[in-house]
């Protein structure tokens, strides 16, 4: 991961989050790169092994089969995560349709945080902690009603937790499954997971 603060001159109308905003629209992110606001700073994390976006489209396709006709799943949709000025940029994220679908092409602003159903992270060798971490404290404080976090580096061996009910920037549940037991989703996602399948 790379990171850099824009120069505090571009920021004349004294609005950080305004400046750093602007900064993140006009990147020209490399292709496969992902860049994030956290903290005051752009971090850019380079493009993820492949077996990283295996688990991305084995779950997206397992979402698409219970999801309403109004949601969708959606990757690398940049959402705000209002309560503590970040930018995140999930690998999934189950959202009202129209939040995407209704826009003009010149929209590029993220979505409010607080509008997606359920956000999946599929960790990195260089996001883990991140995701364990931070994108747990900030989905929380979104706050997110479900995270699903996968992680393939988890030092007792691959896992996936799922985490429900945020109160007051932490979540009050979580399950957590070794990779091969299945998972199941709350409502409104009639999903039993089966991580079987997941590389790793």
């Amino acid at each position: 991961m790379t990171a850099a603060t824009p120069e505090t001159g571009g920021n004349a109308d004294g609005h950080p989050w305004e400046y750093l905003l602007r900064s993140w629209c006009d990147l020209d992110v490399p292709k496969g790169w992902r860049a994030e606001i956290d903290g005051g700073r752009i971090t850019l994390d380079p493009p993820p092994h492949r077996h990283h976006h295996a688990v991305a489209a084995t779950v997206q396709r397992a979402l698409y089969g219970v999801l309403l006709p109004e949601w969708g799943v959606y990757q690398w949709l940049g959402i705000h995560v209002a309560a503590l000025g970040n930018l995140c940029v999930p690998d999934l994220v189950v959202a009202p349709a129209a939040l995407v679908d209704d826009v003009g092409p010149e929209v590029s602003d993220p979505v409010d945080a607080a509008e997606a159903l359920l956000v999946v992270e599929i960790t990195s060798r260089s996001s883990a902690e991140d995701d364990r971490k931070k994108k747990l404290w900030a989905y929380a404080h979104a706050p997110v009603p479900v995270y699903l976090l996968i992680d393939r580096f988890d030092e007792h061996g691959p896992t996936a937790t799922l985490f429900t009910e945020p109160q007051n920037g932490a979540y009050k549940h979580a399950v957590r499954v070794a990779f091969g037991d299945e998972l199941r989703l709350p409502e409104p996602f009639p999903l039993t997971l089966d991580t079987g399948g997941f590389p790793h």
